[in-house]
């Protein structure tokens, strides 16, 4: 017996150029070459050993910063990136996640602080904890004493500690659960769980380190959501961060869990807020969202004192408060790259870092739109072409990811390029997008998707009616989350768009929870109500795959081999799909795992993906 070929789905187009004009060129590339990095972390007892992600090689990569003599270096140095490290409470060791080619399944490995000429990447890396099995991370907290690590596989999830060579399994579960928090003195122990059902809206577990007997447990119930943040920083105080959601909102509480007493945070500020401690442990460095943007402000835990830093509009990329009380941050808006800025106690504000070479283009401000929809008012945020003709304009809809996330003023070479390329960008917050309330968050369990699009079809119908786009010319795109949004749009509102693009997608729903990593499988089960046995016919109605016979306009799909959150089998049952009606489509596929780390491949993909919009518009 043999077996058919696969399709051979047609490759989508690189383009060698986008513009004709070669300043326009080396602009957009510039954008996306241009050295960036991530606000330095540093060890809690070390605080001139120092971390950050850069992608100064051309691959987002770990580097190391000691600030005692000055000196980085750069620490991974791997074929598809690296993302995730963090530093031994003595500065003395990094500890980075090591998988393959971007499939998310590992282990951490660690290696000495080092910086100067004579190290290179990997110099004296090993497995950190020996006997925690692979698997996908699922939390780490690292002591002096004791070193907890958090695996998630099929079989659900394993929590393991490790104390003076010894490792033991202190907790499994097949819903998910992960570590969350070690106490300053490491006694306690915080970990998140959902053995409730809903790993959307876990509780939190504090065990003893000395026998991982529970010590306490908090759940406020049904649709409400705990994350504990961080302990305090102080050595014998039990004091617990912990976010929660009890008043429709993302807030902040302070639990003594020692005297089993807590203190709600009553700040008065709109949307919502997650927080760090100052290192002294009597105040919190508060990041606050709302609209799209962020700032940051400082909370005094004695007298309620809240006072605003004065950072200006746009959005915060991260932030921590150094011994001295300096807080450092990443800043940028829509029209101005990033940079990390350090704002003194005295509110003096400077420039800390920014890496060797040229300093990225900038691009256009955005401006915002609050549209009525069908569960209330939806906020988009609107970028247009400096240049742009009165007229309506070829749109692009850009669909975040998530779909727990939202999109931001911040600055986007990839959001820059498309308005380069002549087009209006619209970003949705649609239902279910975070900083907007838990019911807004939340309205889109049980009918996942198709909510979502509610939202996207009265933006599109109030930019339409605005004379911002041309109906005739709008796409829609996305990635992850975003690229699951664009499929479906196509078959389910196929009269609204020219084209589509879904990077990453979830396409065939059910063989994608087959396929996809535990964790994603658990909040699936939450978001839909259920497993795919459990209830059929809501993932039937919510999967692109159900209405591709309804797609007419011309569809781009891009997806990488490694996978675990969209694997790529689904997407080629789509494909397939497509391929057997005649649908003019286009399918890159490439070697890596949720989106590339590698710069020149980023610039890749959007030179197809804007180059495919175009000329499904007739533009090019």
């Amino acid at each position: 017996m043999t077996t058919q070929p696969a399709t051979q789905h047609p490759p989508a187009l690189v383009p060698d150029s986008l513009f004709p004009d070669p300043a326009a060129e080396a602009r957009w590339r510039a954008r996306f070459r241009a050295p960036r990095m991530s606000v330095p972390d540093w060890a809690i007892d070390a605080p001139d050993a120092n971390l950050y992600v850069s992608n100064a090689s051309g691959v987002w990569e770990i580097y190391a910063w000691d600030r005692a003599t000055g000196e980085h270096h750069q620490v991974t140095d791997r074929p598809n990136g690296t993302l995730h490290a963090t530093l031994s409470p003595d500065g003395t060791h990094i500890w980075w996640f090591d998988d393959t080619d971007g499939d998310e399944f590992g282990s951490w490995v660690r290696q000495p602080f080092q910086t100067g000429p004579k190290t290179g990447p990997r110099t004296g890396a090993e497995r950190a904890v020996p006997d925690v099995p692979d698997g996908y991370p699922a939390g780490l907290e690292i002591g002096h004493r004791v070193t907890a690590v958090g695996v998630s596989t099929d079989d659900g999830s394993a929590l393991y500690a490790s104390a003076e060579g010894h490792t033991v399994r202190f907790y499994t579960h097949p819903d998910d659960a992960s570590v969350a928090a070690l106490s300053r003195d490491e006694r306690l122990l915080a970990i998140a769980h959902s053995e409730h059902g809903d790993s959307r809206h876990p509780a939190v577990r504090v065990l003893a380190t000395d026998g991982f007997t529970t010590v306490a447990d908090k759940w406020d119930g049904e649709g409400k959501g705990l994350a504990a943040l961080e302990f305090s920083p102080r050595h014998g105080d039990s004091r617990l961060l912990v976010q929660h959601e009890r008043r429709g909102r993302e807030e902040l509480l302070v639990w003594d869990v020692a005297a089993d007493t807590e203190t709600e945070l009553d700040l008065d500020l709109p949307g919502e807020v997650v927080a760090t401690w100052y290192p002294d442990a009597t105040a919190l460095l508060v990041l606050h969202f709302h609209h799209g943007r962020s700032s940051l402000h400082r909370y005094e835990l004695g007298t309620g004192t809240l006072t605003d830093l004065g950072t200006p509009p746009g959005r915060i990329g991260g932030a921590g408060a150094r011994p001295d009380g300096t807080v450092e941050y990443s800043w940028s808006d829509a029209a101005t790259p990033p940079v990390i800025r350090a704002r003194a106690t005295d509110g003096t504000d400077r420039v800390l870092l920014e890496p060797p070479g040229e300093r990225a283009p900038g691009s256009v401000p955005l401006r915002d739109a609050f549209v009525e929809g069908q569960g209330g008012r939806i906020h988009a945020l609107v970028s247009r072409p400096a240049d742009a003709p009165a007229g309506p304009l070829p749109t692009v809809f850009t669909l975040h990811g998530g779909p727990h996330a939202a999109d931001e003023d911040r600055f986007s070479a990839y959001r820059a390029v498309w308005v380069d390329a002549g087009f209006a960008v619209v970003e949705v917050n649609y239902r279910g997008s975070t900083g907007y309330g838990s019911a807004w968050r939340d309205a889109i369990e049980g009918r996942p998707g198709l909510t979502e699009l509610e939202d996207v079809a009265a933006v599109y119908d109030w930019a339409v009616d605005s004379g911002l786009a041309d109906p005739a010319r709008c796409v829609v795109n996305g990635a992850s989350w975003g690229g699951y949004l664009s499929l479906l749009a196509l078959g389910t509102q196929p009269q609204r768009w020219a084209a589509g693009v879904a990077g990453v997608p979830v396409a065939d729903y059910v063989a994608a929870y087959e396929d996809e990593m535990e964790q994603l499988r658990s909040f699936d089960r939450a978001l839909f109500g259920g497993s795919p046995d459990d209830v059929p016919a809501v993932y039937r109605e919510c999967s692109p795959v159900t209405y591709v016979d309804a797609v007419r306009s011309p569809v781009l799909v891009l997806a990488g081999d490694n996978d675990p959150r969209c694997p790529i089998r689904q997407i080629e049952n789509y494909l397939d799909r497509l391929a057997a009606r005649g649908v003019p489509y286009e399918f890159y596929r490439y070697d890596a795992g949720h989106g590339s780390l590698v710069i020149a491949e980023t610039i890749k993909q959007t030179a197809i993906e804007v180059h495919f919009a175009l000329r499904a518009l007739g533009l090019r």
